[in-house]
């Protein structure tokens, strides 16, 4: 008995770096990490840069400001859970005995 995938995706299969979907390429879980990691430095660094600038008396909107903290804060906190699921996950497939 074969089972369809859902929605006609095709599935991933082991070793696969780059697949077009949905009219974009989505590569690696590996890539998609790092790509999200950089992401999350860029934001960082506007935050600071924008905290810097107001610091220093430099002419820029204290509500900019605050926004881009924010936004840096709470992508850090997605990534944060996103590790803690990750090792959960990993735990709990090393404790799986076969």
């Amino acid at each position: 008995m074969s089972i369809a995938p859902i929605g006609g995706l095709n599935p991933l299969t082991p070793g696969t770096t780059a697949k077009a979907i949905g009219g974009k390429t989505q590569g690696s879980f590996g890539q998609m990490l790092s790509d999200a990691l950089t992401r999350l430095n860029g934001m960082q660094q506007q935050a600071d840069a924008a905290t810097t600038k107001l610091a220093t008396g430099q002419p820029v909107e204290l509500h900019d400001v605050m926004i881009a903290v924010q936004e840096a804060s709470l992508a850090f906190d997605l990534t944060l859970q996103v590790r803690n699921k990750l090792i959960d996950a990993y735990q709990e497939v090393m404790r799986t005995s076969v």
